[in-house]
């Protein structure tokens, strides 16, 4: 088994509340939940609070983000999940498509912690899922955790909806010499 991999920067601080969810395919349950508890652990080490839930399989995990996304109000996601090597061509759409989505979305400025494991061994993924392994449930929620720091600190101010008021004109009023 490998040495625990420390969290390369430490973990951001945050003026404001953060909301994650944490979605997670149980499909190897002994692996999702040591990710998910790992996952937990670092957002709890951060003071960041989390949803969770779970569905069939990894291919789901990208959907069901962009359904949160439209329809709550989290600040980033945690995926996490499993796929072992196999001997169908399952393993490579799996997990060439869960991970394009995420990344696809991501591009788009939401802000995905990735810790779904490709691997092609179980025993590879128990070494990466624990704790005093590779850790790699805290490593994606670590991620996310990133991320969601650095859309705060770049974030625009809304441009807010309707007419700009700085535009409008009053009746009357003089705006200076009147050019025909």
């Amino acid at each position: 088994m490998s040495n625990p991999e420390p969290h390369i920067l430490d973990l951001p601080v945050f003026d404001a509340p953060v909301k994650l969810l944490i979605v997670v395919a149980p499909y190897f349950k002994n692996i999702s939940d040591e990710l998910l508890l790992c996952a937990k652990a670092t957002l709890e080490d951060a003071g960041v609070s989390s949803d969770m839930i779970e569905v069939p399989s990894v291919g789901e995990i990208p959907t069901a983000i962009a359904i949160a996304e439209r329809m709550s109000n989290f600040d980033g996601y945690v995926a996490l999940g499993c796929l072992v090597r196999g001997e169908t061509a399952l393993f490579e759409t799996a997990s060439n498509d869960s991970s394009h989505a995420l990344q696809m979305m991501g591009l788009s400025g939401l802000c995905i912690g990735n810790g779904i494991l490709a691997v092609e061994a179980k025993s590879q993924a128990e070494a990466r899922a624990e704790a005093k392994g590779r850790n790699k449930g805290g490593v994606a929620a670590a991620a996310a955790l990133h991320l969601v720091a650095l859309s705060r600190k770049w974030a625009r101010p809304s441009k807010g909806v309707g007419f700009n008021t700085g535009a409008i004109r009053l009746a009357g009023e003089n705006t200076g010499p009147n050019i025909a």
